[in-house]
């Protein structure tokens, strides 16, 4: 029971990460942005750096804002480099770039900071195992607020999301991106970039392997990650590793099982 009752929380972590990062997966695969997630998860985790700079605790609420502020400005980056006729530069190349920026940036700042290298380190992995009921309980509510939001205008988003042509698209685009900042802050704070990362794109590719539907997607993908996230929880205590870390080379594993499973099936229906 003890046992128990010290893995429920990050269990439980797990669990709202998989329902609102599975549903936002479906739409950044559709949207072929794969690494926006990546990009403003890291944008996230320099806003968090630039508050431990200016004197905040990582756990101040002062320092949720701050990350927020930085997310909510690559949202209005993102938003506004939709592909643009004249200049053919793809969006995931604007996404790549501002990736690439916000981690240098990151690693300068924390370069001349006293634990700069473990601060980098929980950015990439966080520490779920040691989520606190207060964080699961506040996460939840944002996630079910920005889940409600998302209900509410899904025909708009579903649109976008499937190329059609919808008016005040960079309005619209900008909405999309900036619920999903609210998302990506919250989360960054609980799980590090990887792990965020991971729970947005690998159920959604899986899913894909199996299902056409969104709703089917949707029910695959909470699926894996529910599962994905107790055994990974499980691996770490275990063995006593870091349980970002594990979440994420369980969430692979699982994933080359799928694929396995996927090309098996396939090659007997073609037989």
């Amino acid at each position: 029971m003890d046992l128990f009752a010290f893995l429920l929380l990050p269990f439980l972590a797990g669990l709202i990460l998989t329902g609102i990062h599975a549903y936002l997966g479906v739409h950044v695969v559709e949207r072929g942005v794969i690494f926006v997630d990546l990009s403003l998860a890291q944008i996230a985790a320099l806003g968090t750096t630039a508050a431990y700079l200016a004197g905040h605790d990582l756990h101040d609420p002062v320092t949720y804002f701050w990350s927020l502020g930085f997310t909510l400005f690559g949202a209005a980056i993102f938003a506004m480099t939709r592909v643009h006729r004249e200049t053919r530069i793809p969006q995931e190349a604007i996404i790549g770039i501002v990736y690439a920026v916000s981690a240098a940036a990151a690693i300068l700042a924390m370069s001349k900071a006293p634990e700069g290298t473990e601060h980098l380190k929980d950015m990439l992995v966080g520490n779920i195992l040691t989520v606190s009921q207060r964080e699961v309980i506040v996460t939840g509510v944002v996630y079910s607020l920005v889940g409600l939001f998302h209900y509410v205008f899904r025909k708009k988003f579903l649109a976008i999301s499937l190329g059609q042509e919808v008016p005040n698209l960079r309005l619209w685009d900008f909405l999309f991106y900036s619920s999903f900042g609210f998302v990506v802050t919250s989360s960054v704070a609980i799980a590090g970039v990887l792990l965020v990362f991971s729970y947005l794109i690998v159920p959604s590719v899986a899913a894909m392997l199996f299902a056409q539907s969104i709703g089917k997607r949707l029910a695959i993908g909470w699926s894996m990650g529910a599962i994905v996230s107790a055994a990974g929880i499980l691996l770490s205590f275990h063995y006593d590793l870091p349980t970002g870390a594990t979440i994420v080379c369980t969430f692979g594993a699982a994933l080359l099982v799928l694929a396995v499973v996927w090309a098996g099936t396939k090659r007997r229906t073609m037989a």
